[in-house]
């Protein structure tokens, strides 16, 4: 892989891990609600599930959900109800640790699937092999090196923004700031949600 082809995955990891979406505003809440070692688990999910999605793109199976319309749909409705849940858990969540098992709780094994019910993500993957690998000479060496490149992004970029929900943790501890909070992640997961939908139709 060239340098420039280097650069330009670089630059895609960057915009595409670092900008606001479902993982990275779950890594905010729950180490806002519970702290930054519980939000951990989910921040370790998200490259999990995302090597496991980029592998699947990689073996040709991102490719026909993409090209099987009931299929393709079936993924986005489960995701976008699967955020909606998640919103609705948080949106009244006042106090640190309230949403414990009864309102808020991703674990491990969630925060690997969320990543499969996300078709943007699925875009992503396929794109990157598009691009990078798919025709490409030695396809499986590039694989190998794109893989831990996007491994990083995806643990870094969420344990960037859960230090920042951390960070706030004790500020937020105060008076209704952490109901405000919530409910401002909720709406940013709902949001998300109705932003997947509309760019699907």
């Amino acid at each position: 892989m060239s340098w420039q082809e280097f650069s330009a995955l670089l630059l895609l990891a960057t915009a595409s891990s670092f900008t606001p979406g479902p993982n990275t505003t779950l890594s905010t809440a729950l180490a806002a609600n519970f702290g930054l070692r519980r939000a951990m688990r989910f921040v370790l999910a998200v490259p999990v599930g995302w090597s496991l999605l980029l592998a699947l793109c990689s073996a040709g199976v991102g490719a026909v959900i993409l090209a099987l319309p009931a299929l393709r749909w079936a993924i986005l409705a489960t995701g976008v109800a699967y955020l909606l849940w998640l919103a609705s858990r948080l949106m009244n969540s006042r106090q640190l640790t309230q949403a414990d098992a009864s309102r808020l709780q991703v674990t491990f094994g969630q925060g690997v699937m969320l990543q499969f019910l996300n078709i943007k993500a699925w875009m992503l993957a396929l794109s990157i092999v598009a691009g990078f690998v798919a025709g490409q000479a030695q396809p499986l060496q590039r694989f190998f090196l794109i893989l831990p490149v996007m491994l990083c992004f995806a643990f870094f970029s969420n344990l960037a923004y859960a230090l920042v929900g951390s960070m706030l943790r004790h500020w937020l501890a105060q008076g209704q700031r952490l109901l405000v909070f919530n409910r401002i992640m909720a709406t940013a997961l709902a949001g998300t949600a109705a932003w997947l939908l509309w760019s699907a139709l």
